[in-house]
């Protein structure tokens, strides 16, 4: 239960790592807000459509996961891209450790998962 929790509360927060990294990657106002709504916004369509409990295009394990590397992996580089590099690793590494934990818990029927 705790690693579904933490799964929900990590995938939200690399949406926002990638929206504060759109809106930091440029000094005009109007493409940092567009980079700031489309960099989340193309991430959560693609974990939708492909990593979610609920996805609309289901693909095998494998991909899943490789679609949740590029979000969080992207979220870590967003962080780095914005001068956190050390809370990027930490990040990285519970976001990696978490979706072994709820993958396994999920193919071994251990309940709902989020994420």
């Amino acid at each position: 239960m705790f690693s579904d929790l933490l799964a929900f509360v990590w995938e939200m927060a690399a949406l926002g790592f990638l929206a504060w990294w759109g809106w930091s990657a440029v000094d005009p106002v109007a493409p940092r807000v567009a980079l700031a709504l489309a960099v989340p916004g193309a991430a959560a369509t693609v974990w939708g459509l492909f990593a979610a409990p609920k996805a609309r295009i289901r693909i095998p394990v494998a991909g899943v996961l490789v679609v949740k590397a590029l979000v969080f992996g992207g979220a870590a580089l967003a962080l780095v891209g914005v001068g956190h590099g050390t809370a990027a690793v930490v990040f990285a590494v519970v976001a990696a450790v978490n979706t072994v934990m709820v993958t396994v818990s999920r193919r071994s029927g251990g309940g709902l998962a989020v994420g």
